[in-house]
């Protein structure tokens, strides 16, 4: 078996990089974000990305610490809210962007690693998505053709792992890191725990080690919540 472990996030990323490279990140708002390979994509000085992901980060954490450093070319996103960086450099023209309803884009990806070209949905017919794409009817209903989704490279948090890169991730993680395991032509993976041989459930492996190419362990992750939301105390005054 091929020793897929590095010894950090760099090493990892090693001769993957390049201008122009399409790149995956996984992760749900910033839950579940490969935290270490971001910024060691960022410190790489990669320019010129086009990145797939579900939301840009924020202004100062995930994939906004490529924004603030004008390594984004184009994203490929479904929710963009929370970014004030993003917000201006899109407004100001600086910044490409191909929106996407967040189930179309869920299914785009695993389309990609599929390697089913396209699909039709119902979702975005008759709005602003559906201008420019085929349209066709099924049983009286008008759908529209989405394209399957790849990237040069897949950047992907898991809860754990072991060395031939079998995966298991822990609750909203799985938001988009397993569809874009598949999608990448290589994919790099960034873990929790690294565990033996044998110790994982084969039923409870979420993504099979054959779509692993690299593996890190990553330590001191900042797991940052990106709305606090909290209420007063049961029976509490005012």
């Amino acid at each position: 078996m091929a020793n897929k472990l590095y010894d950090d996030a760099a090493a990892a990323l090693e001769g993957l990089l390049f201008d122009g490279m399409t790149v995956m990140a996984g992760g749900f708002g910033l839950c579940g974000i490969p935290e270490k390979l971001i910024a060691a994509l960022r410190d790489s000085g990669t320019k010129d990305l086009t990145c797939i992901s579900n939301n840009a980060g924020v202004d100062d954490f995930g994939l906004g610490l490529l924004l603030q450093t004008r390594q984004i070319r184009k994203m490929i996103s479904s929710y963009v809210g929370e970014n004030k960086e993003f917000e201006r450099q899109y407004l100001g023209g600086e910044l490409e962007l191909e929106f996407n309803p967040q189930g179309t884009l869920a299914e785009r990806c695993r389309a990609g690693g599929a390697g089913i070209p396209g699909f039709f949905t119902k979702t975005g017919v008759g709005t602003l998505v559906a201008e420019g794409k085929e349209h066709k009817d099924f049983g009286g209903e008008t759908y529209i053709m989405e394209t399957g989704l790849t990237a040069d490279v897949s950047l992907v948090k898991a809860w754990k792992a072991d060395p031939a890169g079998n995966l298991v991730y822990r609750k909203t993680a799985r938001n988009f890191n397993p569809v874009m395991a598949t999608a990448g032509t290589v994919t790099v993976v960034e873990v929790e725990e690294l565990v033996g041989p044998g110790e994982l459930d084969p039923d409870h492996i979420h993504t099979p080690g054959i779509f692993v190419q690299r593996l890190i362990v990553g330590r001191d992750y900042e797991k940052r919540i990106e709305q606090r939301t909290v209420r007063a105390a049961t029976g509490s005054e005012g």
